[in-house]
């Protein structure tokens, strides 16, 4: 599994029992990323991941989309660093969400892209948004799904699990796209 754009690497210990590597890969190596992992380094607005064509079995970008200049060359870099058959999975803030979109109308600006975020957030995507990017990259059986997990307006308080499955798009802070490289 590479990691793109991993951090401190949180992503590792939800993946470890599934996948046999863990690669993480971001700017820089923080001191906290675990010291037993491997680790590439790459600026993703400017440059290619560091690994071959077709190289990984799952590639993750965990809340990294919407800090580039350029989704759509990075959603075509993590396919191509992506095996024939192999998982991609992308998540970003929802920018479709009750939330968001009440910030939206009263604020004119999206949850996840108020000043407080600027210039860390810049690229706002929609769910049409990275299938479309997908299916441009050549992606295949590309699907949205959510995370379930979303704040309440106006407190720091999130809606219980099974309103949230209830209704996804609206009570889910983050979206997820997961696609495949075609065989």
């Amino acid at each position: 599994l590479l990691d793109v754009g991993c951090g401190e690497g949180h992503l590792r210990p939800f993946v470890d029992d599934l996948v046999d590597t863990y690669i993480g890969n971001d700017i820089i190596r923080y001191n906290q990323f675990p010291s037993d992992a491997a680790f590439l380094t790459t600026d993703l607005d400017n440059g290619r991941v560091p690994v071959g064509d077709g190289e990984m079995d799952v590639v993750t970008a965990v809340e990294v989309i919407e800090h580039l200049e350029n989704p759509r060359a990075f959603v075509r870099e993590l396919a191509r660093c992506t095996r024939p058959g192999g998982l991609i999975v992308v998540t970003t803030p929802n920018q479709l969400s009750g939330l968001s979109v009440l910030t939206l109308a009263i604020k004119r600006r999206h949850a996840a892209f108020q000043d407080v975020h600027y210039p860390a957030h810049i690229s706002a995507l929609l769910e049409i948004d990275l299938v479309r990017m997908a299916s441009e990259a050549g992606l295949v059986d590309a699907r949205i799904d959510y995370t379930h997990f979303g704040r309440i307006v106006l407190t720091s308080r999130h809606f219980p699990v099974a309103m949230a499955r209830r209704f996804p798009r609206l009570l889910s802070d983050n979206i997820v796209l997961t696609a495949r490289k075609p065989e």
